[in-house]
């Protein structure tokens, strides 16, 4: 019997442009076009950054706002999970998507050197921000790109800052942070189960290095994610024709590995997260 594996699909980032590659959804209609492509291909978790009309980050809740709506008409068992990211939005545009009430939003738990810049989340930031997702029900899906947001996690949640169980993502490959190395997913497991007892987790890693971190979680029981916002790649030379056929890939590495994608109540089920009204 296969054990389930979620797949989330962060579709567009903050980064990659269609100068870069064609098939990144920037505007709210092609970014719900492309997560109902991947709810179909076995994604049930949307990662979404939204852009404006020159394609740069932005923060405008009402983007967010449509483009929460149009994915939840169109497939309402997607959990869809907004970005609170800080690249080229301040500290206050960065939570505003907070008053949306999405189901989950990401939240870092520290600082970590960029290539060119600091990803800065200080102490105060990330205790009001954590204390705002919990007052409002939202989960956290905690971005350690280095172990000391792992610790400083578990010190919110000791706090009563963060409910657990915590959802946990270990992200590989930003140069300057952890790079994607697999000893070092044995490291995350072994603390994450000692500090966040409970915790569900994913692994994710940035270009070349995505599937093997899909595969390094598959095989210790984690979950994945993929999308155009991590790699823009299919492989080696060849673009990605769109988020939905780097899930396809995913899902067929998930029955690989003694694994098969989770379905979307399989999916709520392991998030503690509710089964829609009106699915």
């Amino acid at each position: 019997m296969t054990t389930p594996a979620i797949i989330t699909v962060a579709i567009t980032g903050a980064v990659p442009t269609k100068s870069d590659n064609p098939a990144v959804p920037v505007t709210p209609e092609e970014q719900i076009a492309s997560a109902v492509e991947c709810f179909e291909a076995g994604a049930t978790v949307c990662h979404v950054h939204v852009r404006d009309d020159e394609q740069q980050p932005s923060a405008d809740p009402a983007r967010y706002a449509a483009v929460r709506d149009g994915i939840r008409e169109a497939c309402p068992q997607m959990v869809v999970q907004m970005s609170t990211g800080a690249r080229g939005r301040s500290a206050e545009e960065r939570f505003s998507c907070l008053e949306l009430r999405p189901e989950m939003a990401s939240l870092a738990t520290g600082s970590v050197n960029f290539p060119g810049r600091i990803y800065d989340n200080a102490p105060d930031l990330v205790e009001r921000a954590a204390t705002r997702m919990r007052d409002l029900g939202i989960k956290p899906e905690i971005e350690v790109f280095d172990f000391a947001m792992l610790y400083a996690a578990a010190d919110l949640a000791r706090r009563g800052l963060l409910v657990t169980p915590a959802h946990v993502q270990l992200v590989m490959g930003i140069k300057n942070a952890l790079p994607a190395r697999e000893p070092l997913v044995d490291t995350f497991v072994s603390e994450l189960a000692d500090v966040l007892p409970g915790a569900t987790w994913t692994c994710a890693a940035i270009g070349r290095h995505q599937l093997d971190a899909n595969r390094w979680a598959l095989a210790r029981g984690g979950h994945v994610r993929t999308g155009l916002e991590d790699n823009i790649y299919f492989e080696k030379g060849r673009l990605a024709a769109s988020n939905a056929e780097l899930v396809s890939r995913l899902a067929k590495v998930c029955w690989e590995h003694g694994r098969h994608p989770a379905a979307p109540g399989e999916t709520r089920s392991l998030l503690r997260l509710p089964v829609p009204a009106n699915p």
